[in-house]
C-alpha cells in the first residue's frame, strides 16, 4: 500500500508514518502535487562482512599520503 501525504500534515504525523513504513508500506511526502521524499524501512544487511577476505588484492601506493602535485590540480595548464 502507498500512502501519500502533504508535508504540512507529515510534520505532525511522523511517528504514524514511520510505523506504516516499518510495516512495509511506502510513504510519499508531497508539497502540493509534487513528490518530495519517500519513507521506506532500512533493512538489515543479509551478508556478513569478513575481515581480510580480499587480502593481497587491493593495494595503496607508497606515496598515497603525499601532497598532490600542481599537475593534479591544473592538468590542462602549461
Amino acid at each position: 500500500m502507498t500512502k501519500t501525504i502533504d508535508i504540512i500534515k507529515a510534520k505532525t504525523q511522523l511517528p504514524k508514518l514511520l510505523s506504516l513504513a516499518l510495516k512495509g508500506n511506502e510513504v510519499i511526502i508531497t508539497e502540493g502535487k509534487k513528490p518530495l521524499a519517500k519513507i521506506i524501512p532500512v533493512l538489515p544487511s543479509k551478508k556478513t562482512r569478513v575481515a581480510g577476505l580480499n587480502r593481497g588484492k587491493i593495494w595503496t601506493s607508497a606515496d598515497f599520503d603525499e601532497p598532490l602535485t600542481e599537475l593534479c590540480y591544473f592538468p590542462l595548464a602549461g
